[in-house]
């Protein structure tokens, strides 16, 4: 199938410039940029080089339709019309696997499962002239999002969420999602040449994210989708794509990142996920409290994320990390610092008012990133 899809991609709220930028890096047009969501349009190469090199995107979707929907009827009689037989073969397992309603008249979720994947078996029935659906075949998830009763139904390219590069299997306590760090990395304008420093690394996300970032290595290149085996995305694609992808790795970056933590563990996990991602020799990492930090030789991008008191710890205990934090790292000097938290005490008990702040969602949870230098 060479023709034209209409495709959507989910991200957190605050990253869709980010989104936007790599769709159309991956061959996407018609972008149009909505709260947390990007739609385009574009070929099958564009949906795998979407898949393999967009660092912000939460899945990857081929709509199938969008239509107005106030009641249950209107679910099923628009579903039940759809062309299926362009995009599933007659063997296809079509689990109806999430969705969401926002501002919608219908909002029970498990409901609506239940009426798409009544009106798809329908919609089976009639393009492939069978009642017998056996199911047997390749994977082909659909979902759904509800938004001021317009609904998007899609397929979902990805399977797994794309926030899961391959790298990282085991986390520290409250990690920040991949996805995110990798959108507070491109407002940092990570490149090739700069130091990084994580004073609170964890698992080794903002280290391991920055280093494919400046090495130009796709995030989710050895990774697996649901859609490598759907028919109407010729076979040979993802290869193509992922060793035209991989001739663009630099491998001569003059790059470094350095990672603390006070806890031993999260110094063994950074390391082992650095290893997983390939990338081992860019990252270094020991165990130091952030009152013992050090700036390295030359100006760096110090990129953290804190523990919080919604994410880990009491409140009189992040009061005195933030403390520390400002006697270790003020005055920046040519440094410049990007934190994350929820915590709205954060540039009073730094001691110093950032330069800007944006307004970013750790899923639910309303943060702000603190930009100083």
């Amino acid at each position: 199938m060479n023709h034209e899809l209409k495709m959507t991609a989910p991200c957190h709220f605050g990253l869709e410039k980010t989104l936007a930028f790599e769709v159309r890096r991956a061959g996407g047009e018609d972008v149009q940029v909505t709260d947390g969501r990007v739609s385009f349009t574009g070929t099958a190469e564009t949906l795998v080089r979407a898949s393999l090199g967009c660092s912000v995107a939460e899945r990857i979707g081929v709509v199938l339709a969008k239509f107005k929907a106030q009641t249950f009827d209107d679910v099923f009689d628009n579903v039940k019309r759809l062309p299926v037989g362009d995009f599933l073969p007659q063997d296809a397992a079509f689990p109806v696997v999430k969705g969401q309603s926002v501002n919608s008249k219908l909002t029970s979720i498990p409901a609506l499962q239940r009426t798409l994947k009544k009106a798809l078996a329908e919609a089976m029935s009639s393009a492939y002239k069978t009642k017998t659906l056996p199911e047997s075949g390749a994977n082909y998830p659909v979902r759904f999002f509800l938004h001021k009763d317009e609904m998007t139904v899609f397929l979902d390219s990805s399977g797994e969420g794309l926030h899961k590069r391959g790298y990282r299997e085991k986390a520290g306590a409250a990690p920040i999602k991949e996805t995110l760090a990798a959108g507070i990395i491109d407002i940092a304008k990570v490149r090739d040449k700069d130091i990084i420093v994580d004073p609170f690394c964890g698992s080794g996300t903002f280290l391991i994210e920055s280093t494919l970032k400046a090495l130009n290595i796709p995030p989710c290149l050895n990774r697996r989708f649901a859609a490598e085996s759907w028919e109407f995305i010729p076979k040979g694609l993802w290869q193509e794509q992922r060793e035209l992808l991989r001739a663009g790795i630099k491998t001569d970056a003059d790059f470094m990142a350095y990672g603390y933590d006070s806890d031993p563990e999260c110094i063994r996990l950074t390391l082992e996920n650095a290893r997983k991602a390939g990338v081992e020799k860019y990252i270094k990492a020991e165990v130091r409290e952030v009152k013992s930090f050090d700036f390295p030789a030359k100006p760096c991008k110090i990129i953290t994320n804190p523990p919080y008191a919604e994410r880990m710890l009491e409140k009189a205990d992040t009061e005195r990390i933030y403390k520390e934090m400002g006697a270790s790292l003020l005055p920046l000097g040519e440094n410049k610092l990007y934190v994350i938290t929820s915590d709205e005490r954060f540039e009073k008990l730094f001691g110093q008012k950032a330069a800007k702040n944006r307004k970013l969602y750790n899923g639910m949870l309303m943060c702000r990133l603190y930009v100083y230098g």
